[in-house]
This record gives structure tokens, C-alpha cells and sequence, in this order.
């Protein structure tokens, strides 16, 4: 699906002679905070786990499927959290994408849920389609075996699937706010019989406007029961959210240094009569290029250079809010895999995805603000190892 073209016409990515109304957007940052070396990082206080997954006093089923994970000692937050979350207290992690965090949570509640008493219900919001796929592949990997179930409700599928799905009262339920609003208000989940919530990347739903969705979902929930909230970051509206909603919580912070410390940054400065199209093709033909996310600031825009990229014999594919979940699941993979070498997104679809091993993020068109651009280039220059990141920039005389 995600081949090279051959033989096809190429789309036109001419300027159009008509004025650009998001011309303006993302040229009131300043350049040069664009253009920053990568620095050697300080060195971090060496962390030694209080415990080995070998020996975490839990049901050997859910130690198996661990230990079958390769999890052999716990990372910092997971290490910090598992305790607390299974003694039943609030917990505010405050930790970046990728340190493990899901585990940090998925553990201790798969425990607790299959302990003999009274029925355990968990919900998982989250801000997108994606990173609820990611947390749902988690659960299956820790509760094979435990007679566990958890149902999936986001936007972009099927919603009479998922009110089918609803009705096997599963354990587990991993939804993004809008999908969670739309069947509450349809009466196909009920939350009061729900006595745990998760709410991962915090930060991020109020970066997409999810803020009053989830107090209108926290609503709905017993007074009584778990949160634990996970955010790399604390606006004013998480604070107000953790205010109104934890009790007393257990706070962890593992914020490691930020990974654009860990990204070679550079601009591609471009004119009116530059080829921009053409100088991205010259640099994607260079071998070191060998796993690049662009980012494009429309879904059209997506849309019309994926194609013109596939046209010219690249293998690439692309997401954005309005392809269906199976197609963003499917581009996503192959760009994992390295099926593919390129993957086009807006800002939107590839916000808190965990993506290994990008070498090159290419912002093909400026971002909106200084807090995208980082959330951009956050995809690259992980697991310590040095990114690239590159921004065309169109230059005024």
C-alpha cells in the first residue's frame, strides 16, 4: 500500500497566485530560535530500581507477561509509581513521553483488577486516537491470560461498535474525551461504576482544547475513587484540574532533560523564486535521511505533498485527523517498521507518539507557535541519541 509510484505524473506544488490567509501563521517566531546545536548532555544522577520485575509480588500470570516483555528492571517513573498506585492512593507523574509510563500504570492496576472482591472498572482518557491504540497493545500484552477486557472508544470508528463493546462490561475502558462525552450523553457507559481514572498527557488535551470535555467527564465519576494524572508539563488548567480532582496525591517527577537539547536544529532559508518543493526532494535523497516525519501545517497540505513525494518514487505515507483510524494505524506501522522512510503529519496527529529511531524532522511548513515547534521535534533525538531537525523558512528582503 505504501509503495514507490512509478510512471505517474507528479502533482503541481506551484505558489498559488492567490494570497495564502495562513501566511502569517508561524512567521512571528523568530528564526533563530530555529537554529540551536545539540549539546552533550549532563550527567544524569545514575538511577539504581528498588526491585527487579523477577520479583514484583504480583499473580505470576501478569509477572510472566512481563518478564515475556524483556522487563527486567523498572524505569525511574514505574519504579516510583507502581507502589503507590497499588495501595490505592492518588498519583500526579509528571514525566516525559516515552520514560515508561504506561507500564507504570497498567501494572499495578491489572493487579489490583484481578483480585478476589467486587468488580474493578479503569477509564483511560487520552488525547488521541494513536496513543489509545498504543496503551490498548499494552494491555494486551500484560493481561494475556488474566481474563481481563478492555473496550476502545475513539472518534473515527465505528460508535455502534464500540456501545456493542461497551455492553460486554469490559475492565478496561481507553477513550479520548470527545468519544467519551458523545457516549455518555447517549447513555451507553454508565461511570459511577467506575472507581479508577487514568488521565494520560494531561497536558496535551488542554493544548487541544479537551479541558472542559474532561471535567465534564471527571463529573460523572464516583467521588470516591483512584486518579492518577500523567503530564510532561503543568499549565494553569492542569493545576486547576488536580486541584479539583486528586486527593492528597503521591507525586512523582522524572522529567529528564528536554530531548530538543539532544536535536541538531538548522534552518533551510527559502525565497519567492526557490524550488522549496524541489530542495526538499534533494535532501530526502541523501542516505543519512533514512527515517524523516514532516510536518505540514493543513490536512490538505499533507494530502498534496505526500502525493507529490509518492509521485517522484518515494515510499511515504500520512496522517491527520481526517483519515480513518485503520489508515493511520496502518502508515504508522510501516513507518515503525521502516517499510516506509517518510511519514507527512499535522501537528495534531502525531502529538504524543512514540516513534523510535526518527533521524530527520522536517518542518515543511512553519509551526504556529514556539510550543509546537518543540512538540515537533520532540519525535526525534530520543533514547539519547542525536536528531535533526530542519525548518524552511521563507526569507524576506
Amino acid at each position: 500500500m505504501f509503495r514507490k509510484r512509478q510512471n505517474s505524473r507528479p502533482t503541481s506544488f506551484r505558489r498559488s497566485p492567490r494570497p495564502n490567509r495562513n501566511a502569517s501563521k508561524g512567521s512571528n517566531i523568530d528564526p533563530a530560535l530555529f537554529q540551536r546545536k545539540a549539546v552533550e548532555p549532563a550527567p544524569e544522577e545514575v538511577f539504581v530500581p528498588s526491585f527487579e520485575y523477577t520479583d514484583l509480588p504480583v499473580d505470576p500470570q501478569l509477572r510472566g507477561n512481563i518478564l515475556k516483555k524483556g522487563y527486567k528492571f523498572p524505569t525511574p517513573i514505574q519504579d516510583a509509581s507502581i507502589l503507590p498506585i497499588s495501595e490505592g492512593r492518588d498519583v500526579l507523574g509528571i514525566a516525559n513521553t516515552g520514560t515508561g509510563k504506561t507500564a507504570a500504570f497498567l501494572i499495578p492496576l491489572l493487579h489490583m483488577a484481578i483480585q478476589p472482591g467486587p468488580k474493578e472498572r479503569v477509564i483511560i482518557l487520552v488525547p488521541t486516537r494513536e496513543i489509545a491504540t498504543q496503551i490498548y497493545q499494552e494491555f494486551m500484552a500484560f493481561s494475556r491470560g488474566l481474563r481481563l477486557y478492555a473496550a476502545v472508544c475513539v472518534g473515527g470508528l465505528p460508535i455502534f461498535r464500540q456501545i456493542r463493546d461497551l455492553r460486554m462490561d469490559p475492565e478496561f475502558v481507553i477513550a479520548t474525551p470527545g468519544r467519551m462525552k458523545d457516549l455518555i450523553e447517549r447513555k451507553a457507559i454508565n461511570l459511577s461504576r467506575f472507581t479508577r481514572v487514568v488521565l494520560d498527557e494531561a497536558d496535551r488535551m488542554v493544548d487541544m482544547g479537551f479541558i472542559n470535555d474532561v471535567r465534564h467527564i471527571l463529573s460523572h465519576v464516583p467521588e470516591k475513587r483512584q486518579s492518577l494524572f500523567f503530564s510532561a508539563t503543568l499549565p494553569k488548567e492542569v493545576k486547576d484540574l488536580i486541584h479539583s480532582f486528586l486527593k492528597d496525591p503521591f507525586t512523582v517527577s522524572v522529567k529528564k532533560q528536554e530531548t530538543s537539547m539532544n536535536v541538531d536544529q538548522d534552518v533551510v532559508w527559502v525565497s519567492q523564486t526557490d524550488n522549496k518543493i524541489g530542495m526538499l526532494v534533494d535532501m530526502l535523497k541523501k542516505s543519512h535521511f533514512d527515517k524523516v516525519l514532516i510536518f505540514a501545517r493543513t490536512k490538505r497540505n499533507v494530502d498534496k505533498l505526500t502525493k507529490f513525494l509518492a509521485d517522484v518514487g518515494f515510499e511515504v505515507a500520512c496522517i491527520h485527523g481526517d483519515k480513518a483510524q485503520s489508515q493511520r494505524q496502518r502508515a504508522l506501522d510501516a513507518f515503525k517498521a521502516h517499510r516506509i522512510k517518510i511519514l507527512v503529519a499535522t501537528d495534531v496527529a502525531a502529538r504524543g507518539l512514540d516513534i523510535p529511531d526518527v533521524s530527520h524532522v522536517i518542518n515543511y511548513e512553519a509551526p504556529e507557535s514556539y510550543e509546537d515547534y518543540v512538540h515537533r521535534i520532540g519525535r526525534t533525538g530520543r533514547a539519547g541519541k542525536k536528531g535533526h531537525a530542519l525548518t524552511f523558512v521563507e526569507r524576506r528582503y
